[in-house]
């Protein structure tokens, strides 16, 4: 199972990852991107990684769950 993460010091709030994957990202209320829960479901890895990689400002971490 991968787990994501938001790095919140290098969020600068654009969306993107809220607007491709909204079940996995919101908005806490500073206007930043936050992860709604850290476990990926299998079947969302590919579109988790596509809002990853859509932030400009590479804040979203995703990474195979720790043992």
């Amino acid at each position: 199972m991968k787990r994501v993460k938001v790095n919140q010091d290098a969020c600068i709030g654009c969306g993107a990852c809220v607007a491709l994957a909204g079940e996995y990202f919101e908005f806490d209320d500073n206007g930043l991107s936050t992860a709604k829960t850290e476990e990926v479901d299998d079947k969302d890895i590919e579109l988790v990684e596509d809002a990853a990689s859509s932030c400009p400002v590479d804040a979203i971490e995703v990474s195979n769950e720790a043992a």
